[in-house]
């Protein structure tokens, strides 16, 4: 949900920083159309760098991470934003990448706006930063391959409002996607940087029904159109300026249409003077209001060459856009009169005179929601329980639950279930819910469980692979779910046994996805297949090389590596050493984190202790040995989802800065030192 305070800052710092090297547009003066189009692919071409496909990955903890909507760090993904509201769900970096899905928030992925089909995933395209975003697996593989434009009938429509299905935009009649007004521009300006950059390329590419197979335009009539509005509707925000700045020091080019939005004009447009504004909307009706939003309707106005969207205010200050007659505004205060009218806008921005005026008053509700029914543990694990209930019931609308542990708050969830993690081993536990409504009304509390958590030494893991694929000599990324865990293989075959079925790998990896609770130690049964001599397989996880390595050779061998210990949802990962050696992987174990091994006292050598805790000021005062050497600071939430990382933490103080953290229990891991915090 974006800000309008952290908005509006954002746009001061990054409109006076967010300027090109000196020089970098050297040649582009005067310059307009086609030969503005070539010259600005002549510049961001050279000295790009192709950082490779995995490279992305790398990049994108830079190029999109959330700082302008929740600001919390998590991947900006377009199809899950919800600029207005809470997001439906939310993905940490390097946490839940694709891997297996089957619903949305499973994983996310790589994707290519323009789809790599259309250029055969060659090189340098197919890991070109600056046109490939991080999204939710599910919908990307909804969206396919098809180009971008406006739908009326979705056949699908994402949770965040990303909509698949027939084109209403004129010229083209197939399937398109469209994307939610806060990325329209977004898309567009991906889309004509790719145009541009590679129009060299553009005649041996397929179209897709958007790119044409010309230098110039590079686009085909429809689609740009299309484009032209949403660029103009949706202008440059900041988190993209930050984005486009990021993408330079890792790719070492721009995106030119983010730094000179007017170019796409100069460029496509129809160059055509238009200096008329749009009518005035008209007849303005305020419909209803609920404790947060309005639902708002009029009159279109009418243009001489036509309306791209019109501006909604509220109390006089810009609210959002809206590319149709009606909109529902949300982000407002129970109980609370406001003021509301729109402007309308044509293409060249030229903007009507103010509608008519309404007013209103929110609704304000004081009548609590029900209580949750039927809480139930589901499982536990040796620092995690798992618990579901029936939903409560509210006279509007139910926005959540609060979860306490042993009476005190632990976090909040939207869903009927939620695994509670960060818990101690061996240890017993009561947990109840109480339901709450957008007003912050609170529910009697649920009934209450309890359930003692699993001493350390148990397993978190156990994967026997019995779940692969089915039986495969073809070399391939293979991907499956088996114990609630997702895994993916790559350069991997699937008709290879050693206990039982097993998943072997030549020069690719096994990865176990977002695992709960951390890890341990590690047991792998390993041997080597066909020809070739004795070696490793590394250990990663979260993408971090732990130097340790499980061996291999002819003979079927069981390791187990011990003091891993990384806390929170983990990426596990092995990884053949040589390129040719072909190994088997069955019966791969591990344990959870070891929380039970931190004194989070502060007597310990090695411990952290936080004050004052519970934490009332958004501010963490920290002791502990060796601080000044730690790199990386963790905070984990209440379900043992990362929501925070601070490189250099302690670099210039023992204090961090939370980032608009709930209420609830948290676990700060700096180093390998852990302590818990409470959030009041």
């Amino acid at each position: 949900m974006k800000k309008i305070t952290v908005l509006l800052l954002g746009l001061m710092f990054s409109f006076g920083f967010a300027q090109a090297p000196a020089n970098y547009y050297d040649g582009t003066t005067g310059l307009t159309g086609a030969a503005l189009k070539t010259k600005l692919s002549q510049i961001i071409t050279a000295g790009a760098q192709d950082k490779g496909y995995d490279g992305l990955y790398t990049g994108y903890p830079t190029t999109d991470k959330d700082k302008y909507y929740e600001n919390d760090g998590s991947v900006l993904d377009m199809y899950s934003e919800n600029p207005t509201g809470t997001d439906p769900y939310n993905f940490q970096h390097g946490v839940k990448k694709c891997g297996n899905y089957s619903s949305e928030g499973d994983c996310y992925n790589r994707e290519h706006v323009v789809p790599q089909s259309l250029f055969g995933s060659k090189s340098p395209m197919v890991s070109d930063i600056n046109f490939i975003r991080p999204t939710d697996g599910k919908v990307n593989g909804m969206r396919s391959n098809y180009p971008f434009g406006m739908v009326t009938s979705p056949a699908f429509t994402s949770k965040n409002g990303t909509k698949v299905g027939p084109s209403t935009s004129p010229g083209y009649t197939g399937s398109v996607c469209e994307p939610i007004n806060e990325f329209k521009g977004d898309i567009a300006r991906m889309i004509f940087y790719f145009v541009t950059r590679y129009e060299s390329k553009l005649s041996t590419f397929s179209s897709g029904g958007m790119l044409g197979n010309t230098e110039y335009p590079g686009l085909t009539s429809w689609e740009k159109d299309v484009l032209l509005s949403w660029a103009i509707q949706d202008p440059v925000s900041p988190s993209e300026i930050e984005r486009n700045n990021a993408s330079f020091v890792f790719q070492k080019n721009r995106n030119p249409f983010i730094d000179h939005p007017e170019w796409v004009q100069t460029i496509w447009g129809t160059q055509v003077i238009d200096n008329e504004a749009p009518s005035t909307p008209t007849n303005l009706v305020l419909n209803s209001t609920s404790t947060a939003s309005a639902s708002l309707s009029w009159t279109p106005s009418t243009d001489n060459i036509g309306v791209s969207y019109y501006k909604i205010f509220v109390n006089g200050i810009f609210h959002s856009n809206s590319p149709a007659s009606s909109s529902s505004v949300s982000g407002l205060i129970q109980g609370t009169t406001y003021t509301f009218y729109v402007n309308a806008v044509d293409a060249a921005g030229n903007i009507s005179p103010q509608s008519n005026t309404v007013s209103g008053t929110t609704l304000i509700d004081t009548e609590a929601p029900t209580a949750a029914t039927n809480l139930a543990v589901t499982s536990v694990g040796t620092n995690s329980i798992a618990i579901q209930w029936g939903a409560g019931t509210d006279n509007i609308e139910v926005a959540g639950y609060n979860i306490f542990v042993n009476g005190a708050l632990y976090g909040s969830t939207t869903s009927t279930s939620t695994n509670v993690a960060n818990l101690d081993p061996n240890t017993a536990y009561s947990i109840y819910v109480v339901t709450k409504d957008a007003a912050g009304n609170l529910s009697p509390q649920s009934n209450t469980v309890t359930a003692t958590t699993l001493a350390i030494g148990l397993n978190c893991g156990d994967e026997n692979f019995d779940s692969i694929p089915a039986s495969s000599s073809t070399y391939s990324t293979y991907n499956w779910t088996s114990k609630g865990i997702s895994w993916t293989s790559e350069d991997s075959r699937t008709d290879q046994t050693l206990v039982g079925k097993a998943i072997t790998i030549k020069n690719g990896f096994l990865t176990a996805l977002s695992v709960p609770n951390g890890i341990g130690d590690l047991t792998v049964t390993t041997g080597l297949k066909f020809s070739g001599g004795p070696g490793t397989l590394k250990i990663f996880v979260n993408d971090v090389d732990t130097g340790k390595t499980i061996p291999y050779s002819v003979a079927v061998t069981t390791t187990t590596i011990s003091g891993i210990n990384i806390s929170g949802v983990v990426e596990i990962r092995l990884q053949n050493s040589s390129s040719s050696n072909r190994v088997a992987i069955d019966d791969m174990k591990w344990t959870c984190y070891n929380l039970a091994a931190v004194n989070e006292s502060g007597v310990d050598k090695n411990s952290l202790s936080i004050y004052p805790n519970p934490v009332r000021n958004g501010e963490l005062n920290v002791n502990g040995k060796n601080l000044s050497e730690v790199a990386t600071a963790q905070i984990f939430d209440f379900t043992g989802k990362l929501v925070q990382s601070i490189a250099q933490p302690f670099k210039n103080s023992s204090k961090i800065a939370l980032k608009n953290l709930p209420k609830g229990m948290y676990i700060l891991k700096a180093g390998t030192q852990t302590a818990k915090f409470l959030i009041q």
